[in-house]
């Protein structure tokens, strides 16, 4: 993960001190990319100890389609907690739009819009299968009519799927990044996600490209990210998974194999 930690030291060296909305402060940098190749093995970092577990339970909480944190209380996770309401609700997030984006559709017969829903994900790996070398395969949590909805707008806006030599690789753009507590957790959600899928389909998990607009690093994170960078990366976990659907995995289809990790470092979350 010697990308990741690059990142760490660009922004501590490079970062310009910025306000946010949290009132926390930050040193941030705009625009970086980073690639994972996952035939090197898994990317979850190894100079501190990243809960895998969480990071599984959150992302079939969105391939559910989920928006409300005890939608499913066995695989609750508390990542969302912070910014759900009285009722455990977040509004249209990233479930909602992967699997029910709204579409209005003309009723000529009735002359009046009717409400549809388009299941990106579904039609992604969809697409996949029939037009792998199609440039248009997309998913996209950046609803602009749905953003007031939101409790919190989508950090990871949208990402592309993209097909060559019998492997699948992804990007993601993510417009806001928490160095320290979120992009760890997002590159191993995506490289998951990524895996998934090209399981179904039939191909290698390949590279998972990860763009970042506004990187940041929270003040109060500055000496537990440079504890990390004292420490030495150890080697990549391996990922085995169920031959399943995407859309049918479970808790249990996922393991994670010999998964070597520095100790844990608490970070506080800014919300």
């Amino acid at each position: 993960m010697k990308q990741y930690l690059d990142l760490v030291n660009f922004i501590l060296k490079n970062g310009s001190p910025k306000q946010d909305r949290t009132g926390t402060g930050t040193l941030s940098i705009f625009g970086y990319q980073m690639r994972y190749d996952l035939r090197d093995g898994f990317p979850l970092l190894t100079t501190k100890k990243v809960l895998f577990s969480a990071v599984v339970r959150e992302l079939l909480w969105f391939l559910k389609g989920s928006t409300n944190i005890n939608d499913d209380l066995k695989a609750h996770t508390p990542i969302w907690n912070a910014w759900a309401d009285e009722h455990g609700e977040l509004g249209p997030v990233y479930g909602y739009q992967w699997r029910k984006w709204e579409q209005f559709i003309w009723d000529e017969k009735n002359k009046t819009y009717q409400k549809n829903h388009i299941d990106q994900m579904a039609h992604a790996i969809a697409m996949i299968k029939a037009e792998p070398q199609s440039r248009r395969i997309i998913v996209s949590a950046w609803n602009v009519a749905d953003l007031d909805q939101m409790a919190l707008p989508p950090c990871h806006a949208f990402f592309q799927f993209y097909v060559v030599d019998g492997r699948l690789d992804c990007q993601l753009y993510q417009r806001s990044a928490d160095v320290a507590l979120g992009v760890p957790f997002n590159i191993a959600s995506y490289a998951l996600l990524m895996s998934l899928v090209a399981k179904e389909c039939r191909l290698s998990p390949g590279i998972f490209v990860h763009t970042l607009g506004d990187a940041h690093i929270y003040l109060n994170h500055v000496d537990g990210l440079k504890l990390q960078l004292q420490r030495k990366p150890l080697p990549l976990p391996r990922l085995q998974l169920s031959d399943k659907k995407v859309l049918e995995m479970t808790f249990e289809d996922i393991h994670l194999l010999h998964y070597q990790h520095h100790e844990f470092i608490k970070f506080p979350i800014a919300v």
